[in-house]
């Protein structure tokens, strides 16, 4: 790398992921204060809103998340994913049911006995909406023009890193911006606590980098105090005291600019941090609505946490607009799917399932939207023991201003083992909705309104004429 061409905003971005997000510890959970915090939040006049991105990690399985039932869908699924196939008896008591009739083609449709708790978050509650067959996508392309390579594809695909990126920014590993990012400088002129606009609580990802909009990292257990800050004795040291004491000081000359705004920086984010740990002391959850071993679940505790505080964050007017990126690794099933995949899934639904309490205890159902994106979706045929890497997948949103209940998108036409107009091979899945229309329909429902900063958000949708598949979604 050339150094010299470090650009001061590249330097502050990256430097503005700084956090205190290497420490954990307990805290005091008080249902009755969470409630109460959060109700004082949840005005009528309250026009916070708040965008959770879960990420899965490794590309999960589509075809085991989302299973058709009927007579013909089913034998098909079950001759394409051979050992990995579920039971039909077992789905057949799991169906989801939609609240239109599903569109032409589309088959009867389960949830596996993992996301049991997702269920009724669709089926009775109407909260929950599925995404059929999604993915990074230039514009609308066929499988002959995928063959010739003859309309514009997403860069690397099939490779994790890259798509990872991709999904989040729209370009391969390396890129600096993403549309979480994006979405967040949208809503910075409304936050009093700027800095915590983008907040990350699984380690840094380019979805919430923006041009102006820096991600926060956060504990996935909370903030907590940085010792070294205030130590009289750092590693017995008094002179790693002084050093690091220099490191913050933004008040002693220093011969680089750059190092003095890494130092306004690492203040700005010590002061965040202190406020967080502040405001947190008495918005928790309760120890019940943790699930042990889940850490995506102590994630989105967190997350649920920061969002009841939000009216106090910064000063007077608190934060009106937040996004949030979680995670959880493990969805690269090359081999021992079938011990692996349904206690990841397991783990997705009740980590899901507990936000949505969460929320609804909070009084804030409809003030708050998470969805699921992953690297990529898996073939449907096994290698077997496992799944290998695709592109389309489903996905689910959740909210309480979602229009769920509701089948999203195209059922992907597979027909066998190499047929069908979105089977690519293998059972990789051809996307049929991008993961720019899924960008526009929230970047809308957050508020973003100027055509200029939709066109960043959503940058390949004018590639698509005709309606969004999403239309409706909110």
């Amino acid at each position: 790398m050339n150094h010299n061409h470090i650009t001061r905003r590249g330097f502050l971005r990256r430097s503005g992921t700084l956090s205190l997000a290497t420490m954990a510890a307990p805290w005091a959970m008080n249902l009755a204060a969470m409630a109460q915090a959060a109700a004082a939040q949840a005005s009528p006049t309250d026009d916070y809103k708040a965008l959770i991105c879960i990420f899965l990690h490794g590309g999960n399985d589509q075809g085991n998340t989302i299973v058709p039932v009927d007579d013909a869908g089913y034998a098909l699924y079950a001759r394409l994913r051979g050992a990995l196939a579920l039971p039909r008896a077992e789905l057949l008591t799991r169906q989801l049911q939609p609240v239109t009739p599903s569109a032409v083609g589309t088959p009867t449709l389960a949830l596996p006995q993992a996301l049991d708790k997702l269920r009724p978050l669709f089926n009775d509650q109407r909260r929950l909406a599925v995404l059929l067959n999604m993915g990074p996508l230039h514009q609308p392309t066929t499988k002959a023009q995928f063959q010739q390579h003859s309309v514009s594809l997403p860069d690397k695909l099939f490779s994790h890193n890259d798509q990872q990126s991709v999904w989040q920014s729209y370009g391969a590993e390396g890129s600096t911006v993403g549309w979480g990012g994006l979405i967040g400088d949208a809503g910075l002129s409304r936050n009093a606590a700027a800095s915590l606009t983008c907040v990350n609580l699984s380690g840094n990802a380019v979805y919430l980098a923006g041009q102006q909009a820096g991600q926060f990292m956060v504990n996935p257990l909370g903030p907590v105090p940085l010792k070294a800050k205030d130590a009289a004795n750092l590693f017995g040291s008094q002179a790693c005291v002084d050093a690091f004491r220099s490191l913050v000081s933004t008040e002693q000359p220093t011969v680089h600019r750059l190092a003095k705004e890494h130092s306004a920086i690492m203040r700005r984010a010590m002061n965040t941090n202190s406020q967080l740990i502040e405001q947190l002391a008495s918005v928790s959850v309760p120890p019940a609505r943790y699930v042990d071993g889940n850490a995506l679940a102590q994630q989105l505790s967190t997350a649920a946490r920061i969002i009841a505080a939000h009216g106090q964050l910064g000063g007077a007017g608190g934060v009106k607009r937040q996004v949030f990126f979680v995670s959880m690794g493990g969805f690269d099933l090359h081999d021992n799917f079938q011990g692996t995949h349904p206690v990841l899934l397991g783990k997705l639904a009740a980590a899901m399932a507990q936000l949505d309490n969460d929320l609804r205890d909070m009084g804030m159902l409809d003030q708050v939207t998470a969805f699921t994106a992953s690297d990529f979706g898996r073939t449907l045929t096994s290698n077997g023991d496992g799944s290998d890497h695709g592109w389309g997948s489903h996905h689910f949103v959740l909210g309480g201003a979602v229009k769920g209940g509701q089948l999203y998108g195209t059922w992907p036409d597979v027909s066998d083992f190499e047929a069908g107009e979105h089977n690519i091979g293998q059972g990789r899945l051809l996307p049929t909705t991008s993961v720019d229309h899924l960008a526009a329909a929230l970047a809308g429902w957050m508020g973003v309104t100027d055509p200029l900063a939709l066109q960043q958000i959503a940058p390949h949708l004018a590639n698509f004429p005709g309606a969004s598949p999403l239309a409706g979604l909110f």
